[in-house]
């Protein structure tokens, strides 16, 4: 794909549609983006596209100011039935991105940025409308981007929305206990640690590189085919290139983005592991499992408190992102909330489409994807 011609940015700066950056100037954006997430860093687009799940099709909104890459946005086109089965835009999206806010730098001139990015997605559009999953439409410069589409004419509405639980970091672990809202629960876990500590010895491990690593990714694959996920064939393990994507995903590599591995074994043996992707303070939890046959126990919670607790302990991040969808069982862990929502953004001009309609659209076939999954869940 050869990139577009620059456009002019309301700013002065270059807009271009067309391929990623060099990999030195987009590894600087995601150090110095505002309200930073992993998702759309060199580190995990690399990762679908070493195994194969990159779309062929991607393209990239980038804005550059004096030389500086200042705002970025993978994205690609697709027919929708949002869009009557016709084309509309979506930012990369796989089953393990779970956040969809653009790059845009952090500073003083974040507002200027992220209108500049807007007039490249408005480039981008040629007049359809874009489908926007995950966004957290309260942190970093969303906000300010959401301002400059409505300043510009762009027709919005939100298609679903929920709260994500995340943890933010307090003084210590004392502090975060001492006035959580759900004293209950946390007596629930002890009672079920205590509980599990008869069938043997249990410790809390961690590894964020090297054979540690690679030795609990492969723990987490096999946990996680052996249960439900397994049996519905949505397991990583049940496909080889998303067991692929797995490892290099979850092997550190130089960038900003780090890796870490934290898992619950009993005599030595996993019975839970969670991956997850730090960066920029915030640890994202991408991927947990846990066996199944000591559910009871409730092992992947046990292990969720475990992680709160060497958060604050060893301060390995600022928030810990639950990366989850609605209805969480970490909702009762984490006190925080991160509003997420799906919207539908129309440029300026004709709408052959109403908004509205549109919406509903939309919402019935998010809920109808929500009773297949429910289904899958029960086989």
């Amino acid at each position: 794909m050869i990139p577009a011609s620059p456009r002019r940015a309301p700013s002065g700066g270059a807009i271009t549609l067309g391929d990623a950056p060099e990999p030195e100037a987009w590894d600087a954006l995601v150090a110095a983006s505002a309200a930073p997430h992993p998702h759309f860093s060199r580190h995990v687009i690399e990762a679908h596209r070493a195994v194969g799940l990159l779309p062929a099709a991607l393209r990239y909104v980038t804005v550059r100011e004096g030389g500086r890459l200042v705002a970025l946005l993978p994205y690609r086109t697709a027919r929708d039935l949002s869009g009557l089965g016709g084309r509309i835009l979506r930012p990369f999206l796989s089953p393990y991105v779970t956040a969809t806010a653009p790059l845009i730098a952090d500073g003083p001139d974040r507002a200027a940025h992220a209108l500049a990015l807007v007039t490249g997605l408005e480039a981008a559009a040629g007049g359809s409308a874009w489908r926007w999953p995950l966004l957290p439409t309260g942190e970093g410069a969303v906000p300010e981007m959401l301002a400059a589409m409505r300043a510009r004419g762009w027709a919005i509405g939100t298609v679903a929305g929920f709260d994500r639980p995340v943890m933010d970091r307090r003084a210590d672990h004392a502090a975060f206990l001492a006035d959580h809202p759900d004293r209950a629960r946390f007596k629930d876990l002890r009672r079920r640690a205590r509980r599990l500590a008869e069938a043997g010895t249990v410790t809390h491990a961690c590894a964020t590189a090297g054979a540690d690593l690679a030795r609990l990714v492969t723990s987490f694959l096999d946990l996680e085919r052996a249960g439900w996920k397994g049996r519905a064939g949505t397991a990583m393990a049940c496909r080889p290139e998303s067991a692929a994507l797995a490892r290099a995903l979850f092997t550190a590599a130089p960038g900003p983005v780090g890796v870490r591995a934290d898992a619950l074994t009993l005599d030595g043996r996993p019975v839970a592991v969670s991956l997850a992707l730090v960066h920029g303070g915030t640890a994202t939890l991408l991927k947990t499992a846990y066996d199944e046959d000591l559910r009871s126990h409730a092992p992947g919670l046990l292990l969720e408190a475990e992680i709160v607790r060497a958060c604050h302990e060893t301060a390995f991040a600022d928030r810990l992102d639950s990366a989850t969808s609605e209805g969480s069982a970490l909702e009762g862990l984490y006190r925080d909330r991160v509003p997420v929502a799906e919207i539908i953004a129309v440029p300026p001009g004709r709408q052959v489409i109403a908004l509205e309609r549109r919406l509903r659209l939309a919402r019935f076939e998010r809920d109808a994807r929500a009773a297949a999954r429910r289904a899958l869940r029960r086989r």
